[in-house]
Formats: C-alpha cells, sequence, structure tokens
C-alpha cells in the first residue's frame, strides 16, 4: 500500500507534467539542458507538502528511493538544493497559475463562488536588502476565488501595488468565467460596470452596495443573504492557510513570493 507521500508524489509530477504542457522532457539532460521545468515544479510542490527547507527537503529524498524514482531520477541524480531554488525564479507566472487550475479540476465544484482579499507578511533578509531592491509595502495583497461548496481555491492574484478590489476582481473573474456560476463579495467589489459585465456572461452577482442613495438600501435589501453569507469561506481558506503554511512568505523577489503564494493555494 503505497504511503500518502507517495501517492502526493505521482499526483503532483503528473500534475507538473500538464502544467509545463508539451510532450515531458527527460527528467535530467547532460550539458546546458539541466533539469526539466517539470522536475523542478513537482519538487516545488513536495517542498510545500512537506513543509521542509529546501536543503533539508534535498537530504530527505536522498533516503528515499522509491519517491525519488517517481521523478525517473536516481538519488544520485537529485540536483543540488540551489538549484531548485534559483530554477523556481526562471519558470514563467503562467507555469504557476496552470497548476492551481489544473489541481482545482481534480474536484468537482458547487454553483457558489467568493472573492476576497488578504496579505501576506512578507520578511525581508536585511534594513540594507529592503532599501537597496525598493521594499516598501509589508504585505503582498492576495485576492482568491474560492468555491463555497468544497472551500476549494480557484485563482489567486497577487499585486505589490494595491489596487482597488474592483480592478482585481474584474481582472481574476474574467479568467474564469468559466468556473463561476454565481459570485458573492463584500462591498469592496460593488461596482455598477463590474456587476453588468459579469450578468452580460451570465454570472449572477450577489454583492453589497454600498449605502449612498435609497436605492442602494433597497438593491441591499433584494440580495439573497444566504448565498451573501457564503462569502465567510473565503476567509476559513485564509485562515487555514496560515494554520498550515503559517501567514509569511519567505523568498525575497516579489515574483518569487507570488509563485509562493500560488503554490500554497495548490
Amino acid at each position: 500500500m503505497q504511503s500518502n507521500v507517495a501517492r502526493f508524489t505521482s499526483k503532483v509530477v503528473s500534475l507538473a507534467k500538464n502544467a509545463v504542457g508539451g510532450e515531458p522532457e527527460p527528467p535530467v539532460q547532460k550539458g546546458e539542458g539541466g533539469y526539466a521545468d517539470w522536475v523542478i515544479v513537482a519538487l516545488h510542490g513536495l517542498q510545500e507538502y512537506l513543509g521542509y527547507p529546501y536543503r533539508r527537503l534535498m537530504d530527505v529524498l536522498s533516503e528515499m528511493t522509491e519517491i525519488v524514482a517517481k521523478f525517473d531520477l536516481m538519488v544520485a541524480e537529485l540536483p543540488d538544493f540551489t538549484t531548485v531554488c534559483t530554477r523556481k525564479q526562471d519558470l514563467k507566472m503562467r507555469i504557476w497559475h496552470v497548476l492551481l487550475r489544473l489541481s482545482a479540476q481534480l474536484q468537482e465544484t458547487g454553483d457558489i463562488q467568493a472573492i476576497d482579499a488578504t496579505g501576506f507578511d512578507r520578511v525581508a533578509a536585511s534594513q540594507y536588502y529592503a532599501n537597496r531592491t525598493n521594499y516598501r509595502f509589508p504585505s503582498v495583497k492576495t485576492t482568491t476565488l474560492v468555491d463555497c461548496s468544497i472551500s476549494l481555491i480557484l485563482d489567486i492574484h497577487c499585486s505589490m501595488k494595491q489596487p482597488h478590489d474592483t480592478q482585481i476582481g474584474w481582472q481574476v473573474l474574467r479568467r474564469n468565467l468559466d468556473l463561476v456560476e454565481t459570485i458573492t463579495a463584500d462591498k469592496g467589489y460593488n461596482w455598477d460596470e463590474f456587476h453588468q459585465y459579469l450578468r452580460e456572461e451570465g454570472v449572477r452577482t450577489v454583492i453589497k452596495h454600498r449605502e449612498f442613495f435609497p436605492l442602494d438600501a433597497a438593491h441591499n435589501a433584494r440580495n439573497d443573504n444566504e448565498t451573501y453569507h457564503r462569502r465567510s469561506v473565503v476567509e476559513s481558506v485564509f485562515a487555514s492557510l496560515r494554520r498550515r503554511f503559517d501567514d509569511t512568505i519567505r523568498a525575497r523577489t516579489w515574483f518569487g513570493q507570488f509563485r509562493e503564494i500560488v503554490l500554497k493555494g495548490c
């Protein structure tokens, strides 16, 4: 009987190959070819699952021949932990988003989705590093689209500039229209053009209006409160991520931090 680690490794290797796309390359090639992208992606997925630092992960894998064999590698062929870290920065963000989407497709979603944002704290290596890299914002604004039936993360958007929720919501939902039937969100996502666009695409919106006029209060009174309060599922997902992974991100570069957050959501 396979262990949980073995089952997870088999699944993450399969997802990584599909996320990279095309015919899977050999896991390692001599010369400039190096390690295939899918190997690096799968190793990062395994690192998040086990929760080990990269140096310790590779040390543990050196004693797990059966797990290493799932990468079509021998223990002697494992990459150095510095290679795993460096290659993560080189891979395009599209690959990590595709990996998240493929992992979501393994589950059957419901008919109500919710969107909301939170912040993940950034950890600077030193004040010198923070000044040299223009490290201004203390957290990464992370917007998450979640299926309310099974608390599944469907998409993640990260930003360093703290844009308005309506602008991020527009971007996230536009690329996930095939997954969204009913969207619920708080007043931060209330925007007339946002409502109109989603309705034209056949998406039902259950979003509270800011009450500037009596008509806004009338709109809110007609809202389906039971559906609206399902948006609390997003907060539960954020809490689960923090319990599982802590609320800090440790990659130094902003693009490395984006990759780390998306990988946590897979």
